[in-house]
């Protein structure tokens, strides 16, 4: 028989942890997700400010631009919404995408039957509604009527009554209020007037060329060129400033500011700029239409190329190459989406195409969140098992080597912190300090607390592997060739017991993360708008989440869940390793 080859202590470790398949699984899945949470931070940039309304509660999907495919090749209007859009096909037929519910009862792709079976021409999209305008100029409004989005002026009831036709020529909605403008310079406001000022000037009556809306007010261009704020209320928009007083042929606007064009080609633009809207990038050519969004501007020059600028949350403003090499006819832009018509008919798309993870209530992507929040709680983690080891391994090195009245010290000691009942004395911790510290102050508060409670366990264990080192024969050569005790201890006793640090160490860094998401769970840990495993699982924490909101809890507890039995899978494999007894034929 063949003399069997003799190996190595770290070979056989890494031979007999190789060869375990669920050890195997669950170092290659946590280094997965370690490596994820580590890196995608650095692209997915978190923004603790953030939040958006218009985004709350989105499921995962990346459908929000995908255009039915019945309205490929016979777009005639699209009107791009929050999560949602519609459009007309040249046969005057309606269709809406995206992410169509507004509440539990509303959802805008429930399209009236009197608005299929009439022929549309133009539609807008507000906040929560739609509006639809058909070729006899009859209107109609269908989404959330709550708050008069589909109070019609009376003129326009009447004359639909009446099957007058009032040439209505633009249709506009915003927040929770709507515009119409006629051929012969008639305005017509609509819907909360509480929220936006919905009052026309007289003198501006039969003026109006165009008007645009921003999320709680208007501005008009007039037929002379001139802009105009129509209404009684001052606000950002009413100090029209001078060089968009005359020559203007093209005006928009976005949630917070307006822009108007003049005929050469410049723009200006004003109100609360908050996003850069009015960083107006330089033109090879001269604008001659100008579309808003919600925080962007795009612009259609007159060589057929499409500039945009603005806030460049969800890519609103990367425009595809392909869009460059194409005849654009029409822009349709609008809150966080843009749709650019060709002279083919063919529709190219950039911008909010969804959310892998969904959306929280305050519309903050999940995947973003999840992943810097990951980070948090591995740091967290990391950084007290380093602590905890470093107290244990020294303490209980101490303890097991000397014995006698340092033994007891260090070991009363160790009884006594690990009596403490670690979470009710993070809570009065928590509760004392209170607001008095900073996020980041509280995060390396909660990694010393955990590291310095922890470290009893590792204590115990690594004296005890020591008290029967001590007395081996290699110990007892290292003292008569007059080593000194501590290079004894940590350079000659230690290393034979690193294999139980490791797993030791493998094990508390999982229960160190769980405990820090218990505590933030609690409310008691690093709050919001930081974010942590535990604090977003906190957030859901909530029986109407779960069970209309099922990703925001289903996503990050999976994860979380997954990381830490990976980690004791592999703690588990480690010891299994480490153990002579699992080699046995």
């Amino acid at each position: 028989m063949e003399e069997e080859q003799v190996q190595s202590p770290g070979r056989l470790v890494l031979r007999n942890f190789l060869h375990n398949p669920l050890g195997m699984t669950g170092l290659i899945v946590f280094i997965l997700i370690f490596a994820f949470v580590m890196i995608a931070p650095r692209f997915i940039v978190l923004d603790l400010s953030f939040q958006d309304n218009t985004q709350a509660n989105v499921p995962p999907t990346m459908k929000l631009m995908e255009i039915p495919k019945e309205l490929k090749g016979h777009v005639a209007d699209i009107a791009p919404g929050t999560t949602f859009a519609v459009g007309v096909s040249d046969t005057g037929k309606v269709y809406t995408w995206g992410y169509t519910r507004i509440t539990d009862t509303i959802n805008l792709a429930d399209i009236p039957e009197e608005v299929q079976q009439a022929k549309i021409v133009k539609v807008a999209t507000g906040y929560d509604h739609i509006v639809a305008l058909d070729e006899n100029g009859g209107v109609y409004v269908w989404g959330n009527e709550r708050l008069g989005q589909a109070r019609l002026p009376q003129e326009i009831k009447g004359a639909m009554r009446k099957n007058e036709n009032l040439k209505i020529k633009q249709i506009e909605a915003g927040y929770q209020f709507s515009a119409a403008v006629t051929e012969d310079g008639q305005l017509y406001l609509w819907g909360n007037s509480n929220m936006a000022d919905l009052n026309l000037r007289r003198e501006y009556e039969g003026q109006i060329e165009k008007v645009a809306l921003t999320t709680y007010s208007y501005i008009a261009l007039l037929k002379d060129g001139s802009v105009v704020y129509g209404g009684l209320q001052k606000n950002a928009f009413s100090d029209v400033p001078e060089s968009a007083a005359s020559g203007i042929v093209d005006i928009s606007s976005t949630g917070s500011t307006v822009a108007a064009v003049d005929a050469e080609g410049n723009i200006t633009v004003w109100g609360n700029m908050i996003n850069g809207e009015n960083e107006v990038p330089a033109m090879d050519s001269k604008p001659v239409k100008i579309y808003g969004g919600l925080n962007h501007y795009t612009a259609l020059l007159e060589n057929g190329d499409v500039i945009t600028w603005g806030s460049e949350t969800h890519d609103v403003c990367d425009v595809p190459a392909s869009v460059h090499s194409k005849n654009i006819e029409n822009i349709f832009s609008g809150f966080y989406q843009n749709y650019a018509l060709t002279d083919e008919g063919e529709v190219e798309t950039w911008g909010l195409r969804g959310y892998l993870f969904g959306t929280d209530d305050l519309g903050r992507d999940l995947l973003n969140r999840i992943a810097n929040g990951g980070r948090v709680t591995m740091t967290v983690g990391a950084i007290a098992v380093i602590i905890s080891l470093i107290i244990g391994i020294i303490l209980g090195g101490v303890a097991g080597y000397f014995g006698g009245w340092i033994d007891m010290l260090i070991m009363r000691v160790a009884e006594v912190v690990g009596g403490l009942p670690f979470l009710p004395f993070a809570m009065i911790l928590s509760a004392i300090i209170g607001t008095r510290i900073s996020v980041e102050q509280r995060m390396y508060l909660i990694m010393i607390v955990l590291g310095v409670l922890s470290w009893p366990g590792t204590c115990r264990l690594i004296r005890a592997q020591i008290l029967s080192q001590r007395e081996q024969e290699f110990v007892i050569a290292a003292k008569a060739m007059g080593v000194k005790e501590g290079a004894i201890v940590f350079r000659h006793i230690l290393p034979n017991v690193l294999s139980m640090i490791l797993v030791t160490a493998t094990l508390d860094f999982a229960t160190c993360m769980l405990t820090e998401s218990t505590l933030s769970y609690l409310g008691f840990g690093i709050s919001a708008p930081t974010p942590t495993w535990g604090n977003m699982l906190t957030s859901a924490n909530n029986s109407v989440v779960i069970q209309q909101f099922w990703w925001r809890w289903v996503f990050p507890a999976t994860v979380f869940g997954i990381c830490t039995v990976c980690i004791n899978l592999v703690g588990d494999a480690l010891r299994s390793a480490f153990d002579p007894k699992s080699m046995e034929r």
